[in-house]
């Protein structure tokens, strides 16, 4: 059953919220209101990039029914948090899956391609300065469908430079989330989320291709590390 299904199945309908993410496709947003339910956005943990419980807390209201957390870039949720806030409220946690390629390969080339990434992304993480490299919650493994790095600096201009000059050094990168889904003509709400926002000007994701070379982890690490970071933004 898909999260429409399983809403309805639960009575999660007309005058009910549902707490999803800002920071992630709008497919769950859009799977609570084809349930007939009103989805409210909370923010994310800055380290993982899903729901932070505490920020799910304090959008809690007298009619939130549920809960829909989605697992970004191949790092899980934290199901232990959620599902304490879950119990102490009585609400509903329906996981929105995150689906990639690979996942619908057979078993044998996904768990291939899973420890090709992890191998990689390790690669980058020991030799990547100037941008700061994904963090991994204790216990938990990270699946790298996207490895999503931070630009530090003063917001979206500098990591759009740095992307363009990635680009021009032949390194494949892409903003992966250009626009949190609260601020989209659909769901649009007047809400100011630290976190969301935040990770919508820094975050950047360089390739960590199950088939790349190390030649061509090499070449990403070298263009990142020769423009040491922030880029200065014309006047």
């Amino acid at each position: 059953m898909g999260t429409v299904e399983l809403l309805t199945a639960a009575g999660v309908g007309s005058g009910a919220e549902v707490i999803v993410p800002s920071y992630a496709t709008a497919e769950a947003a859009e799977a609570v209101r084809a349930a007939g339910a009103l989805p409210v956005f909370a923010d994310i943990d800055p380290r993982n990039f899903c729901l932070d419980p505490a920020a799910v807390t304090t959008a809690l209201t007298s009619r939130t029914a549920a809960i829909v957390p989605v697992p970004l870039f191949g790092h899980p949720v934290d199901h232990t948090g959620l599902r304490a806030v879950a119990r102490e409220h009585g609400l509903l946690v329906i996981e929105q899956p995150e689906i990639e390629q690979d996942d619908m390969a057979g078993h044998d080339t996904t768990r291939t391609a899973h420890a090709a990434r992890r191998a990689n992304a390790a690669y980058l993480d020991a030799r990547l300065t100037g941008v700061l490299t994904p963090a991994v919650a204790p216990g938990v493994e990270h699946r790298y469908h996207s490895y999503v790095v931070r630009v530090p600096g003063n917001g979206r201009p500098d990591r759009d430079a740095f992307a363009r000059a990635l680009r021009a050094r032949g390194v494949r990168c892409r903003v992966p989330v250009q626009t949190p889904v609260h601020r989209t003509p659909a769901f649009r709400r007047e809400l100011w989320l630290v976190e969301t926002e935040r990770a919508a000007d820094e975050c950047l994701a360089l390739p960590v291709d199950a088939g790349m070379t190390r030649r061509e982890l090499q070449r990403v690490v070298s263009a990142c590390n020769a423009l040491g970071g922030l880029l200065p933004v014309a006047a």
